[in-house]
């Protein structure tokens, strides 16, 4: 499916717009559903989504009710969540902690735990609590992040296998600091209903443009082979990381 690519002239811009979309899309959807599976990035861009989210919650007269909303992470660190690298412990300090949302609606990988076996503990969770096609969670809404080297999620150039992997989850090894990474596999990111990437940066430049123009070279970057199999898959960008496209 061709992706749908919206270009924004500044972070703030695309992480206000994410966040009216949010609004919309899951508010349509909860007209006739009673939950809704999400699964959130890490990185510094979801940090400007999750405080607008915020704010729109305090504005908003049609509010959003979080308790229909459960939200799961695509990729974590091993550390504990009061680190400062945890996507779990960011989520939480700049979103959860300022939204009427049930605790039991956060379901956060332990990162402290032993690497394998939180993969396969949290494998178990998405089984329990996301619906499932053929065994494979179906999940509503998947947001992504990009890296300089076309990684997503924690799965990196020299770990493709994870895409293709038939387990849930994986432990991704970060290539240049070692650092261990519980990860999504892309057998699970590609059966997403929704897909969304969040990219920003100049940083992001060449990456983006040679996924998004489907370059040969892109063939090695993970990020390139998440594709939805009957899902939709967007693009948002700050203007510096779509400046080749």
């Amino acid at each position: 499916m061709k992706p749908d690519i919206k270009i924004f002239t500044r972070p703030e811009i695309m992480a206000e717009s994410l966040a009216e979309e949010f609004y919309r899309y899951v508010n349509e959807r909860l007209i006739t559903r009673n939950k809704l599976n999400i699964a959130l990035s890490g990185g510094n861009t979801p940090v400007l989504f999750f405080k607008y989210l915020c704010e729109f919650d305090q504005q908003k007269a049609n509010k959003m009710d979080w308790r229909k909303i459960h939200f799961f992470w695509g990729d974590e660190r091993c550390v504990p969540s009061d680190h400062e690298d945890s996507n779990y412990g960011t989520a939480r300090d700049v979103l959860f902690s300022k939204i009427n949302i049930p605790e039991s609606n956060i379901h956060p990988i332990e990162g402290e735990n032993d690497p394998e076996e939180e993969a396969i503990r949290y494998s178990g969770l998405l089984q329990k609590h996301v619906e499932n096609k053929s065994g494979i969670p179906v999940f509503d809404w998947i947001f992504l992040g990009l890296g300089e080297d076309g990684h997503t999620g924690s799965i990196f150039p020299n770990q493709l296998a994870l895409i293709n992997s038939r387990k849930l989850c994986e432990v991704g090894i970060h290539p240049d600091t070692g650092q261990k990474r519980i990860t999504f596999t892309g057998t699970v990111f590609n059966m997403a209903k929704r897909i969304t990437f969040l990219a920003t940066g100049s940083n992001k430049q060449e990456v983006v443009k040679q996924i998004i123009n489907r370059e040969a070279t892109s063939k090695n970057y993970p990020a390139a082979k998440i594709q939805p199999q009957n899902g939709m898959i967007d693009w948002y960008l700050d203007a510096e990381a779509a400046e080749y496209i």
